[in-house]
């Protein structure tokens, strides 16, 4: 009957492990054409665990994005190329949820971005089970 008991509380024992974390970031200033600069890390909450089952999104830069802008977010093993300023990923799925995570930002082409470009904030808001 203990079995039992353990089996149907199962699903249970695991939705218990589920939850999110939020963290969010300012900077980098973004100056070049044709190079990658990253974020500052958002690292998770103290005492998350489990894997991250989807991504929400969010970064906004202090002017109109020029040209070119490609985004990415990253975690140590995968990096994933975003569409748009914010929205939802599944591409860091099943990856461990205690590490942090960063943007790197990147412009395609040679040359000079509008003086004082920079990312006013990024956010991510990180599912887990």
């Amino acid at each position: 009957m203990q079995s039992l008991w353990g089996l149907l509380l199962l699903p249970l024992m695991a939705h218990a492990a589920s939850g999110g974390w939020h963290a969010s970031v300012s900077g980098p200033g973004l100056t070049q054409r044709g190079s990658w600069l990253v974020s500052p890390a958002l690292p998770p909450a103290t005492g998350v665990s489990g894997e991250i089952t989807m991504v929400n999104w969010r970064y906004q830069l202090n002017m109109p994005a020029p040209s070119g802008l490609k985004v990415r977010l990253c975690a140590p093993q995968r990096c994933v190329l975003l569409e748009g300023a914010s929205g939802i990923t599944l591409g860091l799925a099943h990856l461990p949820a205690n590490q942090a995570l960063h943007f790197a930002f990147g412009f395609t082409g040679k040359g000079d971005l509008p003086p004082g470009l920079r990312v006013v904030s990024s956010e991510v808001m990180v599912n887990y089970h």
